[in-house]
């Protein structure tokens, strides 16, 4: 009887091994290698690899192109950030309205959404060509008199890092509307009846009921979009020439990490450090969203 009832529970390991042996082969080991390369000198070309203690770090501190990289990475997701959140907000309130009662909500969720569904690489071409030299945004602001000529937009820093901003809120605030109104949406009505029996405002139900109780989505869209944005990649890579121009504008960590594993030598264990480095601020600022937005007694 027990040696049958053994036999039973652990089919449920056998369940979960090829979950579990998945992870530790393709999650845990490669953090463990690259924090294990960013403490030795190993290059692509190079057969051996020398531990060097911290001095990958110390020159990434001392670089001024990895200061530059990491306060753009931070930049462009904060800007893009809060109108994201802010904007999905507004619209999802609208939407879960039932004083509003706005029609086609789902129509307008497809239409938010659908730029998610985009590849990067395509979106990044695409305003490539829109606001190349002979772009049509040129052609168009030409012929209507609003540049006397063409204006190379893509060199221009402030243009280039609006335009990266702009395509990361544009692809990334439909998802967010659609997580908030399934959050607002799980709500119990009776709460918001209650609360105007007792002569509260919408102001008030928004910020004493309906913020709390979405703590938990919003904890999810914050860590999510934390960690894409510290790995802001291919959008910023492939909008210009693929090394944060103009001025490294739009140099991001992952841009920079990319550059020092492809240079000349390969420097694996200098992209390591920068892999590292990238990892413990996302862990940091997480932890930091987790103790803030907590459920406190």
């Amino acid at each position: 009887m027990v040696q049958s009832r053994l036999k039973r529970e652990h089919y449920g390991y056998i369940f979960i091994a090829p979950f579990v042996i998945a992870f530790l082969v393709f999650g845990l080991y490669p953090i463990y290698n690259t924090f294990y390369l960013s403490f030795t000198d190993t290059t692509l070309l190079g057969g051996d690899a020398n531990f060097i203690g911290l001095k990958n770090f110390q020159r990434l501190f001392a670089d001024s192109t990895f200061l530059k990289a990491v306060w753009n990475t931070w930049l462009i997701w904060i800007l893009n950030f809060i109108p994201q959140i802010g904007i999905a907000m507004l619209l999802s309130i609208w939407f879960t309205s039932i004083r509003l009662r706005v029609r086609g909500v789902g129509i307008w969720r497809a239409i938010f959404f659908l730029p998610n569904l985009l590849m990067p690489a395509a979106v990044a071409a695409l305003f490539f060509s829109l606001f190349s030299f002979y772009g049509p945004v040129n052609q168009f602001m030409v012929r209507t008199g609003l540049l006397p000529e063409a204006m190379n937009f893509l060199q221009k820093p402030a243009i280039a890092r609006g335009l990266v901003v702009f395509i990361q809120w544009w692809m990334w605030f439909g998802p967010t509307i659609i997580l908030l109104m399934a959050g607002m949406t799980s709500i119990s009505v009776s709460l918001y009846e209650s609360a105007m029996i007792d002569g509260a405002n919408e102001q008030q139900m928004f910020w004493r009921i309906t913020v709390p109780l979405l703590k938990p989505i919003l904890v999810y869209i914050f860590v999510t979009s934390l960690v894409g944005g510290m790995q802001m990649f291919d959008i910023p890579y492939l909008l210009t020439d693929g090394r944060g121009a103009p001025s490294g504008s739009i140099m991001t960590n992952n841009i920079l990490m990319y550059l020092k594993f492809s240079s000349s030598k390969g420097h694996i264990g200098a992209a390591s450090s920068v892999g590292v480095l990238v990892f413990i601020m996302t862990c940091v600022c997480a932890f930091g969203i987790f103790y803030f937005l907590r459920e406190k007694d």
